[in-house]
């Protein structure tokens, strides 16, 4: 009588000479286990028959791996995949990679983008403050001649400085991945908030949980102060279409805020985990969706945040959705929710990418 067999079969779009193995529970996750090597068919084409001399464990739980934790398979932003479940005990299963780390890097070195302090001390004379304020600009920025679209991001101290105390987005990474996949052309520019008075800036000047805050005077300077400075000094693409404003929790609500207050100036919104807990009430008026460009709006939460977060932010993108009714053709929106998702800086930058995509690339 025959062994039934399980037949697993892998494209990769991303390959080179490393061996693929398979790694799991079956074979106590070793990474390196010849007796799991699979069969190189063609060039990002692989296959292995299993069981070979053993019986499988069910559900069977794995990954790909290219000899090492540091050259495990990824998502094709250079994120970490969860461990592939299958309980198939017979038959074919097609799996697909996109993308592998190489020596535990995810990106190419030579697409990471330029940083750029433009001031240690900006000033911000609607609060009567100064800021430091960076950009990272397109890697090709200084041997070429384009003209980018522009991101303004809040809590830059959380963007991609390696030893910030919360945590990093990794920004610049990210934007070397996007770049490989053609999506890199784009200048972010980094607030950083106010330590301390954070909150203070962070809240709108209107009836809150908090209070009235400095939210008018700080999205005043973002629009009236720092856009004209970024445009006169950098090759951008200064038209609304071309502006984006986004942040999380307290940065994601600022940027609400500003993308409602400046609706003439930002028509892609990055909406993280938005503290919507401080504005229950937040209103849209129709006049913000009436000018004649196309709006997106990217919301994104995790599961493991917290229940009132999840039901605020679908009143949010319902709200957002009902308020554009008079002229729906022009706005979109995307609701975004990770299963496990926390709020932390990990979560908002591994969705950082994807929000890139779909606000500024993506034609659909």
């Amino acid at each position: 009588m025959s062994t039934k067999t399980l037949e697993i079969e892998l494209i990769t779009e991303q390959d080179d000479d490393r061996p693929v193995y398979l790694t799991g529970n079956f074979n106590n996750w070793l990474v390196d286990d010849k007796e799991f090597q699979l069969k190189k068919l063609d060039w990002g084409k692989y296959s292995i028959k299993l069981p070979i001399g053993k019986a499988l464990p069910n559900p069977l739980e794995y990954k790909y791996i290219r000899g090492g934790w540091e050259n495990e398979e990824c998502d094709r932003f250079g994120n970490r995949r969860s461990n592939r479940i299958i309980k198939k005990r017979s038959g074919r299963v097609k799996d697909y990679v996109p993308k592998w780390k190489i020596n535990g890097h995810t990106y190419q070195a030579g697409y990471l983008p330029k940083p750029v302090i433009l001031d240690e001390n900006f000033e911000i004379p609607q609060l009567i403050k100064t800021r430091r304020i960076s950009a990272l600009l397109p890697h090709d920025y200084y041997t070429s001649e384009k003209s980018y679209p522009v991101l303004y991001l809040q809590d830059g101290q959380n963007l991609f400085d390696a030893n910030a105390p919360f945590g990093t987005w990794g920004v610049t990474k990210k934007m070397a991945i996007l770049k490989e996949r053609g999506m890199g052309d784009i200048i972010v520019v980094a607030i950083d908030h106010a330590k301390e008075e954070r909150i203070e800036e962070y809240t709108p000047s209107q009836q809150t949980k908090l209070g009235s805050g400095d939210g008018k005077k700080y999205v005043r300077f973002l629009a009236d102060t720092l856009k004209p400075y970024i445009d006169k000094n950098f090759r951008t693409k200064r038209g609304p279409e071309h502006t984006g404003i986004g942040g999380s929790s307290m940065g994601g609500l600022i940027s609400l805020y500003a993308g409602k207050m400046y609706p003439e100036v930002y028509s892609k919104w990055m909406i993280f985990s938005p503290s919507l807990w401080v504005v229950p009430t937040f209103k849209f008026e129709n006049h913000i969706f009436q000018y004649p460009f196309e709006r997106r709006v990217y919301l994104y939460a995790g599961k493991k945040e917290s229940v009132n977060l999840l039901r605020r932010i679908n009143t949010l993108s319902n709200k957002i959705t009902i308020g554009a009714k008079g002229n729906p053709q022009n706005t979109k929106v995307t609701l975004s929710v990770s299963e496990d998702g926390e709020h932390s800086e990990y979560y908002w930058g591994r969705e950082f990418c994807n929000a890139i995509e779909w606000l500024f690339f993506n034609k659909k």
